[in-house]
């Protein structure tokens, strides 16, 4: 029988909750794009801090000359009690080799941690981390847990790692992925390189596919005669998306 083998995917969750109006103060929180899935930047998972920021003031008369420094400090409120009261049990930590010393992991004790190493590159390769954050992800869900995915911004790498996950655990296209999550983070913007392997993902899904024999298929996915073309022309759309964003990007 001709026609492509359709993974059955579950359906991508429908939020009970009103979408907030987006409000630029909301980049310092997390958001939750799924039921039980929180995107955010690091601040969202930092320890209490106090900061002193220092100032240099001088000034002069006919008279006399005057200089002097002062201190002031920024206060950065510990976040745990955040993170407990929505039921966070699991993070993400992304960072890069030269973040480490100020991103980690500030609640070993409290929360199972997963730190990444990747680079907010057009030419990192994230398409590695992609499987160990959906098995870390999937995890914690099936436990009935929380998960946190931050970077520093929560912005570029963190938000490509959850667009993945959107799409490999619910078989949607990668346009569909980002606006699901732009819709509850609205500051994400992955790098053009990320953009691109994101989009390189369905395909290495659908040559998974065909590379699968077929009895081995039988278990996993359903016949659907007569979808090639739609699924054909999906495909270009998504490359169309992928491409007025990576424009956008570059014109910036």
């Amino acid at each position: 029988m001709d026609g492509d083998h359709k993974l059955q995917f579950p359906s991508l969750p429908v939020t009970k909750e009103e979408l907030l109006d987006w409000a630029y103060p909301m980049r310092r929180e997390m958001q939750e794009i799924l039921p039980g899935l929180f995107l955010g930047p690091y601040s969202a998972a930092m320890k209490s801090k106090v900061k002193p920021s220092q100032h240099f003031i001088s000034g002069s008369s006919t008279k006399s000359f005057v200089s002097f420094f002062f201190f002031s400090f920024v206060f950065i409120f510990n976040q745990l009690p955040i993170l407990e009261t929505q039921g966070i049990t699991h993070i993400v930590c992304v960072r890069q080799d030269i973040e480490a010393n100020f991103i980690k992991p500030n609640f070993p004790h409290t929360f199972r941690y997963l730190v990444l190493d990747i680079a907010d590159s057009p030419v990192e390769n994230i398409i590695r981390f992609f499987p160990t954050t959906k098995e870390f992800i999937d995890s914690c869900l099936a436990t009935g847990g929380k998960v946190l995915v931050h970077g520093n911004a929560g912005i570029s790498r963190s938000a490509a790692l959850v667009i993945a996950y959107l799409m490999e655990t619910f078989g949607i296209k990668y346009r569909d992925a980002f606006s699901h999550v732009q819709e509850r983070r609205f500051c994400i913007n992955p790098n053009v390189g990320f953009v691109h392997q994101l989009q390189a993902t369905i395909y290495l899904a659908k040559l998974t596919i065909k590379m699968m024999a077929p009895m081995q298929l039988g278990r996993s996915f359903s016949l659907q005669a007569g979808v090639a073309g739609s699924r054909k022309r999906s495909l270009e759309e998504d490359e169309d998306f992928g491409a007025m964003q990576v424009a956008a990007a570059q014109n910036r």
